[in-house]
């Protein structure tokens, strides 16, 4: 697949939210091997979207950097 140059995020910690600086990424749900379908989602003109597989929460916080989330940790690196 190619790079698109969207942020990726997971979420590892099994947390209900977390706040991220952009506001188009994919969400992967956790690590491989325990991640699901890695899916693109965008909030539009909305500053929240919930992943329909993993069902987190996720919240545009304009003071992070793109790639940046809270709790940190959440950005996903191939």
């Amino acid at each position: 697949m190619a790079d698109t140059g969207k942020p990726k995020f997971h979420n590892d910690a099994g947390v209900d939210k977390i706040s991220i600086g952009a506001k188009q990424f994919q969400c992967v749900g956790a690590t491989p091997p325990y991640d699901h379908p890695h899916i693109y989602l965008d909030m539009g003109d909305d500053n929240e979207i919930i992943c329909p597989y993993c069902s987190t929460l996720y919240v545009h916080q304009t003071s992070l950097a793109k790639g940046a989330s809270d709790p940190a940790g959440a950005a996903h690196s191939d």
